[in-house]
């Protein structure tokens, strides 16, 4: 997914703000999802994508029905952005933990078994 901005965060709030509170979590992560194969798409083929947009999680959000912005004094809009933060934060951890998971299994094991190692005096020890 495209970098984040504040516009993208608050559509996305408003678009959980149509839906019923116990979809929203749901929803959120949906779109956030959907954002980030947009963006694999657009990087990928060079041109938009036809459901989901340019990558922007705004992009994404705005393929629905927005509510109107509130004032930040409204507790359930307020809620919503809460959730949005929430969930990109979850996302954003579970994107990098496979990077790291796969470098350390890249690691593990005897040097002896890995083709062109080098061997040192303590591994043959």
């Amino acid at each position: 997914m495209r970098r984040v901005l504040h516009g993208d965060v608050t559509s996305l709030a408003r678009v959980l703000r149509r839906s019923a509170p116990e979809r929203r979590a749901a929803l959120c992560a949906q779109v956030i999802r959907e954002a980030d194969w947009a963006d694999r798409y657009v990087r990928r083929l060079g041109r938009v994508h036809p459901l989901w947009g340019d990558g922007t999680l705004m992009s994404a959000a705005r393929k629905r029905v927005l509510a109107d912005e509130p004032e930040l004094s409204d507790a359930d809009y307020c809620s919503c952005l809460e959730l949005v933060f929430e969930t990109l934060a979850r996302w954003r951890s579970e994107a990098a933990q496979p990077r790291a998971q796969s470098t350390q299994s890249c690691a593990v094991g005897s040097s002896r078994r890995r083709p062109g190692a080098m061997s040192s005096p303590q591994s043959s020890q």
